[in-house]
C-alpha cells in the first residue's frame, strides 16, 4: 500500500512515485497521440526571474519557447532542463512594438531584457554534446555560439510578462498561494540585493559550461534598445 501523497516527495513535489499502470500508460500514450503545441518549441533559453513583490528573491528559470508569429512568444518555464523538472510558470514575449499600443498599467506587468542580454545572464544553454564530458568540437561551439548571439540580438528587444505558480525556491512541495508576477535584473548593482546570486549564477555558469566574460564580449555589438516608460516596475517602488 502507498505511503499518504503528503509524506513522500517524488521529483521535488508531494506524492508518490508512479505506479506501472500509470507508467504503463504514459508510454503507450506517448506513442500515438500528438503533441503539436510542445513540439513547436524551438529554444531554450536560461536565465533568472526575480519576484516582482520581492526583488530580494531570485529563481534560475528554464524557458522552453514557441513563436506564435513574428511578434509573440510563448514559453513554459521549469525549474531545470531535467527530465522530472517541475513546471512552475510561463512567460509571453512581445515585440516592442505591441508592447507600445498596451495601456499604462498593462505595461507594468512586463519587463525588459536588455540587461539580462548585454551582460551575459541570459543564455541558450548548448547540447550536452559541445558542452558535455566529452572534449567539444571548437566549430561546433563556434557554431552555437552564433546561433544564442542571433537569438540574443532578437531578444534585447522583447518585453516579457512572466507568472509563477510554484514557489520551489522557498521549497514548496506543491503550487501554493496566488501566482506570482516575476520580472527581470536591470543593472550590476541589483545583483547584491539578492542574498546568494552571484554565487548561483556563478553555479549555473559552471553547470552548462559557460564564460560570462565571453557572453559579454560577444555581444557587444548588440545595440541597446530603449526600454519604454512603466516597464520593469520591481526595481520602481
Amino acid at each position: 500500500m502507498s505511503d499518504p501523497p503528503s509524506e513522500t516527495t517524488t521529483n521535488g513535489a508531494a506524492g508518490n512515485p508512479l505506479s506501472t499502470k500509470s507508467q504503463v500508460l504514459e508510454t503507450g500514450a506517448s506513442a500515438i497521440q500528438s503533441f503539436q503545441p510542445v513540439s513547436q518549441i524551438c529554444a531554450h533559453l536560461n536565465a533568472y526571474h526575480i519576484y516582482a513583490s520581492d526583488p530580494s528573491r531570485a529563481i534560475e528559470s528554464n524557458h522552453y519557447c514557441s513563436h506564435l508569429n513574428e511578434d509573440v512568444r510563448q514559453c513554459l518555464i521549469y525549474d531545470s532542463p531535467a527530465k522530472s523538472a517541475r513546471l512552475i510558470g510561463i512567460e509571453y514575449m512581445i515585440s516592442a512594438a505591441l508592447f507600445a499600443t498596451l495601456d499604462a498599467e498593462e505595461k507594468k506587468l512586463w519587463h525588459s531584457h536588455v540587461f539580462e542580454v548585454k551582460s551575459g545572464m541570459l543564455i541558450m544553454p548548448a547540447p550536452t554534446s559541445i558542452v558535455g564530458n566529452t572534449t567539444p568540437s571548437p566549430v561546433a561551439g563556434q557554431g552555437w555560439e552564433k546561433a544564442e548571439t542571433a537569438e540574443m540580438e532578437d531578444v534585447v528587444t522583447l518585453y516579457g510578462k512572466t507568472w509563477h505558480f510554484w514557489q520551489v525556491d522557498r521549497g514548496d512541495r506543491v503550487p501554493l498561494g496566488v501566482p506570482q508576477l516575476m520580472g527581470s535584473l536591470t543593472d550590476e548593482g541589483q545583483m547584491d540585493r539578492i542574498e546568494g546570486f552571484r554565487e548561483s549564477l556563478e553555479d549555473r555558469n559552471r553547470r552548462f559550461g559557460v564564460d560570462g566574460e565571453r557572453k559579454r564580449e560577444l555581444r557587444r555589438h548588440i545595440a541597446e534598445p530603449e526600454v519604454q516608460e512603466d516597464a520593469d516596475q520591481a526595481w520602481k517602488k
